[in-house]
């Protein structure tokens, strides 16, 4: 899995709803929870 940006937008816009970072995993798949909160620290 690559983090295009369409996926990081959908990324962004699930974490300003407040999910949280498993529900986004899951919603994106093919993605872990840890994944997501990485990439969500590394945008700031």
């Amino acid at each position: 899995m690559s983090w295009t940006d369409d996926r990081v937008e959908v990324l962004k816009k699930l974490w300003a709803e407040g999910l949280s970072a498993s529900q986004i995993a899951s919603r994106l798949g093919s993605v872990t929870r840890n994944a997501v909160i990485g990439k969500v620290h590394r945008l700031g």
